[in-house]
């Protein structure tokens, strides 16, 4: 399990969360949700090691990680797929994929999975193509893929489906709730969408002025209401 204790966090002198606490477990989606400026980036960036929050805890597996480099977190299983996907444009989509194989330990590196194909059937027919010049869902497909190729057991995932199209967007969701069923991985997905993520997710919270002020199962969630966080 993944927990995040009383996090205050920010950058420099200027605090964007104060006193979040959130849980994550393995096998399932935990969906953040909030309007733009809230904190949601802010919260996944300090899960994954690229901020050091000014007090409270990080958690996983039963260890304190919140001082522990962004490198150690994703050996320990927390890989990170940043908002703007954030690919390498100069290297193939097989080279990409490979550099995803670095978060396990050498003996472990066999190879890319073939589950990977599966959910991304695109990116096998890509293999020699340059990242810089697919497009953005497919760039999407093969950021969220270079990291599953390292075998997390938890998945951040900071907006996945922003910008791209339908038939793309559907294809994230069916791979992310497939993903959770199978229960070795757990996803964090960042999300603005209420309709979106409740479509893949377990469970949310819902963040205002750096805080959560919503929370619950999705399952029995009335949407009506979870909305009225959201409204700008």
């Amino acid at each position: 399990m993944l927990a995040i204790r009383s996090i205050q966090a920010g950058y420099d002198e200027s605090m964007v969360l104060n006193d979040v606490s959130i849980q994550a477990e393995v096998g399932k989606v935990t969906a953040v949700l909030g309007r733009n400026g809230v904190g949601k980036s802010t919260l996944i960036k300090t899960i994954a090691g690229l901020l050091k929050p000014a007090a409270g805890s990080v958690e996983w597996m039963g260890e304190r990680i919140e001082k522990k480099a962004p490198e150690l977190r994703a050996r320990s299983g927390i890989a990170y797929v940043p908002q703007g996907r954030e690919i390498f444009p100069s290297l193939t989509v097989e080279e990409n994929l490979l550099l995803g194989l670095e978060a396990l330990p050498k003996k472990e590196r066999k190879g890319l999975p073939p589950q990977i194909f599966e959910w991304f059937p695109v990116l096998e027919e890509m293999m020699h193509r340059k990242g810089g010049d697919l497009s953005g869902g497919q760039q999407q497909q093969l950021a969220i893929a270079r990291a599953i190729v390292g075998k997390p057991k938890m998945l951040l995932l900071d907006e996945p489906m922003e910008g791209i199209q339908p038939s793309i967007v559907q294809l994230i969701q069916d791979v992310i709730v497939d993903i959770a069923s199978r229960e070795e991985m757990g996803i964090i997905l960042v999300e603005h969408s209420l309709d979106l993520a409740f479509a893949c997710a377990d469970y949310y919270y819902i963040l205002d002025h750096g805080i959560v002020v919503s929370e619950g199962v999705t399952d029995t969630a009335h949407k009506d209401v979870v909305k009225q966080h959201l409204v700008v």
